[in-house]
């Protein structure tokens, strides 16, 4: 590859907990954020008042006006591994529908045409190789652009047709009082949509107020969080276990409670870590279990759900955040708050 006259730069892929690498070359894109504030540079002023440092100030105007058309970006996690290289196309955007990617704001966007990929077997180098700490910074000259020079690239890759962004629906949030009527329509009893009624406005205020104090552990998060909500939707006791056989939360389809009637898997992880994750954990506690056709992952705020297609298979098939009720999510290609509430709730039957 030919670095002559090029700018070169090197962008984070969220950290080892939280990946989120795949969805930056599935839509050819590098993200930053926080993306809250709004777009670059009016989001800055917002940014200083609520607390933020000027040095993730600085990274933000890095990347948005630093980084140039032509420019060559690597991918990474960590301090020495290259998850993929792409050439930065056109000018600064924010992206709404990047506003949820694991419970991170990402909304700062830059258009990549993936050049190469090493998702399955990224290139490794020596520790502190590759910089760490900010977002976006730019690649000094040494064992990283040497090997870029080195690497073979096809003509085509570089006028490859980008993806098209996902689109985000106007007027995409839902209200209680839709979601209600949502679920009722779709035969959830109406004493379950009651209590959830009851229920969910106290839960958004909890989950609001630990994001603004101190993060509660997995088993507060459980108890306070994911137990109520569940309980809100219908769940018994008599059908609800918690730490069954390792499992966090396990939910069954009638008594007694054992393999053949266990239908819901819950995987719940500590608040403000990946909880999509979580999902290879909760595939371990569910295969073997022929019966049990759903996964719920959460860190008592987001709630991602997967429903087996094959037998080892689990899809996502709907995400939520309890802050932020979204009816669809893009960006996952999957159904939103209304349908994940749906899919939670014990009438939900798989297609």
């Amino acid at each position: 590859m030919d670095l002559t006259n090029r700018s070169i730069w090197q962008q984070a892929a969220g950290d080892t907990d939280r990946n989120y690498s795949e969805l930056c070359t599935k839509w050819d894109v590098i993200l930053n954020g926080p993306g809250y504030a709004g777009a670059w540079p009016a989001c800055a002023s917002l940014l200083r008042t609520d607390g933020w440092a000027a040095r993730k100030i600085t990274d933000l105007k890095r990347f948005a006006e630093e980084m140039n058309d032509g420019d060559l970006v690597v991918l990474r996690i960590g301090t020495a591994t290259v998850l993929a290289v792409g050439q930065i196309v056109g000018r600064y955007e924010w992206h709404d529908g990047f506003g949820d990617i694991d419970g991170w704001d990402l909304q700062h966007v830059r258009r990549v045409r993936w050049l190469w990929k090493g998702l399955g077997s990224p290139k490794v180098f020596g520790t502190y190789d590759l910089k760490l700490g900010d977002t976006t910074q730019r690649l000094n000259d040494g064992p990283v652009t040497e090997w870029l020079s080195s690497l073979a690239v096809s003509r085509d890759a570089f006028s490859r047709p980008l993806v098209e962004l996902p689109t985000v629906q106007a007027n995409n949030e839902s209200s209680v009082a839709e979601i209600s009527e949502f679920l009722f329509d779709h035969g959830v009893a109406s004493a379950s949509i009651r209590n959830l009624v009851n229920e969910i406005g106290e839960l958004i205020l909890i989950a609001k107020w630990y994001q603004r104090s101190s993060k509660p552990s997995e088993h507060e998060t459980v108890a306070y969080l994911v137990v109520p909500l569940l309980r809100a939707l219908g769940w018994t006791q008599q059908r609800m276990a918690v730490e069954w056989n390792d499992v966090d939360v396990a939910l069954f389809e009638q008594l007694p409670r054992g393999d053949q009637s266990l239908r819901v898997v819950v995987e719940a992880k500590k608040m403000d870590r990946s909880c999509l994750t979580a999902k290879s954990q909760a595939m371990s506690y569910a295969n073997g279990k022929t019966g049990c056709h759903r996964l719920i992952v959460t860190d008592g705020l987001r709630y991602g759900v997967y429903v087996r297609r094959k037998q080892e298979v689990f899809d996502v098939y709907a995400y939520m955040n309890l802050t932020r009720l979204r009816r669809d999510c893009p960006v996952y290609e999957c159904k939103g708050a209304e349908d994940a509430l749906l899919a939670m709730a014990p009438e939900w039957k798989p297609l």
